[in-house]
């Protein structure tokens, strides 16, 4: 039965899809308003045809429906309820699934906020690029990615090993993927609204204003997905580290990237009317990476701890990639003329330059790590030979961009549009550079040595200096209101980005790291620490049984790192144990083997600092987003761009607001932004 109705959700979904995209065209090319409407009820259709399919995959997971092919392979009687909910997305199948759900919710979540919209021909592209993207995903859940194939007479297990050991040995993996989804998906909806532009001709300023908060909001779930991902890692791969340079980890950061190019670069168009090829350029960069990113984290083709195993999709996926390049690529060659910039940068030394060299620098960022990630793959294709290219690559390589950003964000605040005067600058970077300067030395008085770490200090303590400076005088001007709105929240997301950057320079500079063989009353020290082994217990749960070790601490709390077996994993799975700090942690794990009550054991015990402020720096971020998006003081142009309807609805015109919106006067765009 389980399969069944999601076999059934499936099929709705997807045709409900291409009939919303073909009745939604229709409806734009012949000007027909009952067929655009009409869509609506399309929309809502495909919404609970993916409802149906998420109660169908949960049901068969809850009720352990091994008749499921995908429940056989993932479930298990012994899974934990949380983590087997989250089994539905610990898989290719079950992913896909959750992906198309979360693209459908935004599907009506657009189709709700522009309801009183559809007449305008950009709203109505927007919402066809939406269909026909979702129609592709159910496609893959009705072809190479069926979730809900069936088994049948001996085929069919008594029970299942469940999730993999390491999906489930976490609460963040419930939460994880689902807030990375939230964030790849989310660019579905800047991306739609762009391909409208191009394909409407309507390529100035007006449809920017209108999908800002979607693009902030999908950058903000990215970031809180990418930050959790690293929790993750940190507290339960038992390497002690946040960030390996995976390539699934790369899958992530590469639409980051160049999402957070766009989200600054679009202040220069707003402003200006400039940079339109470059942000067009960006937002399909981002929906095209992170459609690539779900073919090398689903084909199979890389081996990782994060990826999936071998399936069909690969190509299917690849095709589709290549779709959207070439689509997007043909679109702006086409509006060419259309997207020239009615002006030009009049000083390199002025907001709109340094916005143009942070999206040189942040477009350096995204090739340097989509190179590591795919050259391997591509040697693999031609030579048919294995390369490996590691962490100290990505290292070497990001390491000046990542310092060149810092140093970007403590300028850019304080430079005012068009051109700056050398005693503007002398005047506004007096406290930020005093902010730096003492960074630097609190530095080397904690005793930090090296060059590098002391240059991410000092710059780190000037991009602080040049953010707090514009937070204090904008709530002198305005109150606690001050800190609300694009530009002041955009300082508090630096702030956070600031904060991360010092703590992975520490951590990874001046971390202590090493193994020691300890029988029972043993102890070891470590970079101002002593540990002391108390002994080995055996414990079981239900879903695993496990070894557990008992270390004191520096004489005070006792910490229990330990190893997991999972009845269906067929090794030990690492369990660290951290005591946090606001200055360091100490990180304990042992080292796989066979372990008795009584045995010595090899335990590694890793000090780093200030690791707990990766994860406030993360929440920093994520709150300068909600506050870089809420409503501030608004005004409207006499014409919205947007509301532009199909020429030839009642009341409507064919030029009028088109021409509004390729307008390229500064007001024009300021006025259609928060104040």
């Amino acid at each position: 039965m389980n399969a069944a109705l999601g076999s059934a959700g499936v099929t709705l979904g997807l045709v409900c899809a291409v009939l919303g995209a073909a009745t939604m065209f229709v409806g734009v090319q012949r000007r027909q308003l009952k067929m655009v409407h009409m869509a609506r009820q399309w929309m809502g259709l495909m919404m609970l045809g993916a409802i149906v399919c998420v109660i169908a995959m949960e049901r068969g997971l809850i009720t352990r429906d091994f008749s499921m092919a995908f429940v056989a392979r993932h479930g298990s009687s012994r899974t934990p309820a949380l983590f087997n909910i989250a089994t539905m997305w610990s898989a290719l199948e079950g992913s896909i699934i959750l992906w198309t759900t979360i693209l459908c919710g935004y599907g009506v979540a657009v189709m709700w906020r522009f309801r009183k919209r559809l007449d305008d021909a950009l709203v109505g592209w927007a919402m066809i690029v939406m269909f026909i993207v979702s129609a592709f995903f159910f496609a893959m859940m009705l072809g190479p990615a069926d979730p809900f194939r069936e088994l049948s007479g001996a085929a069919i297990p008594l029970d299942g090993p469940g999730p993999n050991p390491l999906l489930q040995n976490h609460i963040l993996m419930a939460f994880h993927p689902p807030m990375l989804y939230l964030g790849y998906v989310g660019f579905t909806v800047p991306f739609a609204f762009a391909i409208a532009a191009l394909a409407t001709g309507r390529v100035g300023e007006g449809w920017l204003a209108q999908t800002r908060r979607w693009t902030l909001f999908a950058w903000g779930f990215l970031t809180c997905g990418i930050i959790l991902g690293a929790w993750w890692s940190y507290e339960v791969l038992g390497w002690g580290g946040v960030w390996a340079w995976d390539p699934v980890e790369n899958a992530s950061f590469l639409p980051w990237l160049t999402a957070t190019a766009f989200i600054h670069s679009v202040l220069v168009q707003e402003r200006r009317g400039m940079l339109r090829v470059w942000n067009l350029s960006l937002l399909c960069s981002t929906f095209s990476l992170t459609i690539l990113g779900t073919f090398l984290t689903r084909s199979g083709v890389i081996e990782s701890v994060h990826a999936f195993s071998e399936s069909g999709i690969g190509p299917a996926f690849l095709g589709f990639f290549g779709v959207i390049v070439v689509v997007s690529l043909g679109l702006i060659a086409w509006r060419g003329d259309q997207l020239r910039s009615p002006g030009s940068i009049d000083s390199p030394v002025s907001r709109e330059g340094a916005f143009l060299a942070n999206n040189l620098i942040f477009g350096a960022f995204a090739f340097v790590v989509l190179l590591g990630t795919v050259f391997p793959l591509i040697i693999e294709a031609i030579k048919n030979d294995k390369i490996a290219v590691g962490a100290p690559y990505f290292q070497t390589m990001t390491a000046p961009l990542g310092l060149a950003l810092l140093f970007l964000m403590a300028i850019a605040p304080v430079l005012p549009w068009r051109k700056a005067s050398a005693e503007l600058l002398s005047t506004r970077l007096v406290w930020p550079m005093w902010c730096g300067v003492a960074a630097l030395a609190i530095s080397i008085a904690l005793d930090a040595r090296g060059f590098e770490p002391l240059i991410a200090f000092t710059l780190g303590g000037f991009a602080a200096g040049a953010a707090g400076r514009q937070l204090v005088l904008a709530a002198r001007r305005q109150g606690w209101r001050g800190l609300v709105g694009r530009a002041n929240g955009g300082m508090i997301v630096h702030i956070g980005v600031i904060v991360i950057a010092v703590a992975l320079a520490a951590s990874q500079s001046y971390a202590h790291d090493g193994e020691f063989d300890l029988a029972v009353g043993d102890t070891a020290s470590l970079g101002g620490h002593t540990v002391k082994f108390l002994g080995l217990t055996e414990e079981t749960a239900k879903a695993f049984s496990s070894t557990v070790a008992h270390v004191q601490i520096d004489n005070g709390p006792v910490y229990t790192p330990s190893l997991r077996r999972y009845s269906g994993g067929s090794s030990s799975t690492n369990t660290p144990s951290v005591q946090p700090g606001v200055a360091e942690d100490v990180y304990l794990a042992l080292t796989p083997k066979d372990y008795k009550p009584g045995d010595k054991v090899r335990l590694r015990v890793i000090v780093q600092p200030l690791v707990v402020w990766l994860w406030i720096g993360g929440m920093i971020m994520a709150a300068g987003t909600v506050l870089s998006a809420w409503p501030g003081k608004r005004r409207r142009s006499p014409i919205d761009p947007v509301s532009a309807p199909i020429p030839g609805a009642p009341g409507g015109s064919e030029t009028g607001a088109d021409g509004a919106d390729s307008a390229a006067g500064e007001a024009s765009a300021t006025e259609l932004v928060d104040a």
